[in-house]
């Protein structure tokens, strides 16, 4: 890292870039500007965990249905993760974002903000439904066994036996998907929603200068590096506590 650092600031162009990049000046006069735009960055995220939380738990509990009546269910629920795995994001966030208007239908949404909330929670169902399923996967079917023995339906089993010990044990990848899902959210500036990256880039269009993405970064790292942090003390607890149950 020093000898990066050295790199660049004994470089010809470090006095330019200095400028172009790094002027504290402009820095603080559009950090209010782009701060505001981030506050949409934080509702996106907020109304897409909810939606994906909803509709990935209806898609791993379908995937992992064994009864013969839900194989409906079990295949729509298989095409819908390997179609949204399988497309990327910003494409989604064309398709969506441009394609729901388009149709001219009064009743479906146009504001920009619900579109691209739409289309995260669409791709981002499909990674969060694998790994809830995973999860539930990972519970010995011992488990289920001894909860029907004692009288409890296919339904009380998985949410009062199955799902409490899946989520747990998922707790680690899913704060991954969460600090993913608040990066991403900048992806929906391509619709023209007015968020922090998209103010941002108005700055940068008026000054030519790159400052105003800097700042924007390190908005995101104010919040994804706590994050970060959180998610590395919560899978050392599990595998603290795994070990330990190994070990008993």
């Amino acid at each position: 890292f020093g000898a990066m650092v050295a790199l660049v600031v004994t470089a010809p162009g470090w006095k330019l870039f200095q400028q172009t990049f790094f002027d504290l000046d402009y820095a603080r006069e559009v950090f209010p500007g782009i701060l505001a735009g981030f506050k949409t960055d934080l509702l996106i995220v907020v109304m897409s965990t909810v939606l994906i939380s909803v509709l990935a738990m209806i898609l791993a509990i379908a995937r992992t249905t064994r009864a013969a009546a839900t194989a409906p269910a079990r295949i729509l629920a298989t095409g819908y993760v390997d179609l949204f795995r399988g497309i990327p994001l910003l494409l989604v966030l064309y398709l969506v974002g441009f394609g729901i208007p388009a149709l001219g239908i009064s009743w479906l949404p146009s504001n920009t903000v619900i579109l691209g909330t739409i289309a995260l929670s669409l791709t981002y169902a499909a990674y969060v439904a694998e790994v809830i399923r995973s999860g539930i996967l990972s519970v010995h079917p011992s488990q289920r066994a001894a909860a029907r023995a004692l009288g409890l339906t296919q339904a009380q089993t998985m949410r009062h036996v199955v799902l409490p010990q899946a989520l747990r044990r998922v707790v680690p990848p899913l704060l991954n998907d969460f600090v993913s899902l608040l990066k991403d959210v900048s992806l929906v500036s391509v619709l023209g929603v007015y968020e922090g990256v998209r103010q941002a880039q108005i700055y940068a269009s008026e000054s030519f200068n790159f400052t105003p993405f800097v700042v924007a970064a390190a908005i995101f790292l104010v919040v994804t590096i706590p994050l970060t942090r959180i998610t590395d003390r919560v899978l050392a607890r599990a595998i603290a506590r795994q070990n330990a149950q190994g070990t008993a």
